[in-house]
């Protein structure tokens, strides 16, 4: 099933792939994620959506071509010279808020509206302020993580802190989980009433 064609890429997605190359920037998100993330928002008219790991830009340019012109995304990275990328490429777009702050600061000052999808794919959000970050989706509303099946950057030990991580959103009960053995190893929680 890995090998379907994709016929709908974002448009400025070459560009990103290129600007990868240019830069050595080498954690590129899937391109399966990306298409799946896209469905997703495609699915929530009128969204709040918050990625945590803006990277170069690979997974937010699916993201935005998902929303519709009444939703706003926000994406956080710590990374000064990525973020200036991403904004290079979406900073124009008034839907868009792309933070350069430290993940796991962020996540602990926010305090507006919840959000109805995040994509956490960096380490807050994920391995740390789990349960502030699950606190900040909206009833209905998306929790999606990926690179859950072992990848081979992973440092020394990890693949216990990703099964601890997978047990742990299975023993919550406030969340419907449906983890797949795709993409990069993808886990899609939805949040019960």
């Amino acid at each position: 099933m890995n090998d379907f064609n994709i016929l709908d890429f974002p448009e400025v997605y070459p560009k990103i792939k290129a600007k990868c190359k240019e830069t050595g920037f080498d954690m590129p998100s899937d391109v399966y994620i990306g298409t799946f993330l896209k469905t997703l928002i495609t699915s929530k008219p009128k969204s709040n959506i918050l990625e945590l790991g803006t990277g170069i830009g690979l997974s937010l340019a699916w993201m935005i071509d998902g929303l519709d012109n009444d939703s706003r995304l926000t994406t956080v990275d710590n990374d000064p010279e990525l973020i200036e990328i991403a904004k290079g490429f979406f900073g124009k777009d008034e839907r868009v808020k792309i933070v350069c702050e430290d993940g796991a600061d962020w996540i602990k000052s926010y305090c507006e509206e919840k959000f109805d999808l995040i994509f956490a794919d960096a380490w807050p959000g994920k391995y740390s302020e789990l349960n502030e970050t699950l606190d900040l989706v909206k009833v209905g509303g998306f929790y999606v993580i990926d690179d859950m099946n072992p990848q081979p950057n992973w440092p020394h030990g990890h693949s216990e802190k990703a099964k601890r991580l997978m047990e742990y959103l299975e023993r919550r009960s406030d969340f419907s989980m449906t983890k797949m053995n795709w993409s990069t190893g993808l886990v899609l929680c939805t949040k019960r009433l």
